[in-house]
């Protein structure tokens, strides 16, 4: 169910995997997105099996509509109702909030400077890390007092560079923006690596304490992947501090 979890110095980082939910076939088991066609039962039941297992109340946990751009969120508490904002990450300063992103190939970014007490999470695919989703989250995060050498990343499960392989004027144009992704897929064909991207982003800005999962999506069955299996479930990530 949590595919990984860590912890440093009161921020608290997770990453879940496909298993351990009630969802069915082709979203089978532990389905977090509630736009792909899944039972909306089945994925009420999932968010609250996955933040149970986090230690969370599910009513708490800070999700987004996630529309592939660059727009920031700064949030206090779950939005309530009415429908979600269309945004790529959203940022905090209130401890114990706990942020969440859906991915099934994008890179998800948690982010966490547990001295000023700011936490950050933004869905990074292809579109986002080229309009600086992340770029956008972490002066975001500053603007809160968040200070980027203290800041702790780590970025999910997310497709390889040498998976995703894209058309060869798209991966030039990708690489104007951001060269560290460009890539080469394992069969010798051009790819993007938008991991290798976000992580060049965050050293440019100063983000030092950096882990990057060494799972591929596409490559691993225990994840959730669009590019392998187009109707899918979605998978998550999770940060709050204390």
């Amino acid at each position: 169910m949590i595919g990984r979890r860590d912890t440093v110095n009161g921020a608290h980082f997770g990453f879940t995997d496909r298993w351990g939910g009630v969802s069915a076939v082709p979203h089978e088991e532990l389905n977090l997105g509630g736009a792909v066609g899944d039972d909306p039962a089945a994925v009420v039941a999932n968010r609250r099996l996955a933040a149970g297992a986090l230690g969370l109340d599910a009513d708490r946990v800070v999700w987004m509509d996630q529309v592939h751009g660059a727009d920031v969120a700064v949030v206090d508490g779950p939005w309530g109702e009415g429908p979600v904002p269309p945004v790529d990450a959203v940022v905090t300063a209130r401890r114990g909030l706990p942020l969440a992103v859906l991915t099934a190939d994008c890179v998800p970014v948690l982010l966490a400077d547990p001295v000023a007490g700011v936490a950050g999470a933004a869905h990074a695919g292809r579109p986002g890390m080229v309009a600086g989703v992340v770029p956008a989250a972490v002066r975001a995060m500053t603007e809160l007092g968040a200070d980027p050498a203290r800041i702790v990343a780590r970025t999910g499960p997310a497709v390889c560079g040498r998976c995703y392989e894209v058309p060869a004027g798209m991966r030039d144009e990708v690489a104007e923006t951001e060269p560290a992704a460009y890539a080469e897929t394992s069969w010798g064909t051009p790819a993007v690596d938008v991991c290798a991207g976000v992580h060049a982003q965050l050293e440019r800005l100063g983000v030092r304490d950096r882990t990057r999962s060494p799972v591929c999506t596409r490559e691993s069955h225990d994840h959730f992947s669009y590019r392998r299996d187009r109707v899918t479930g979605r998978l998550a990530g999770y940060v709050w501090l204390d």
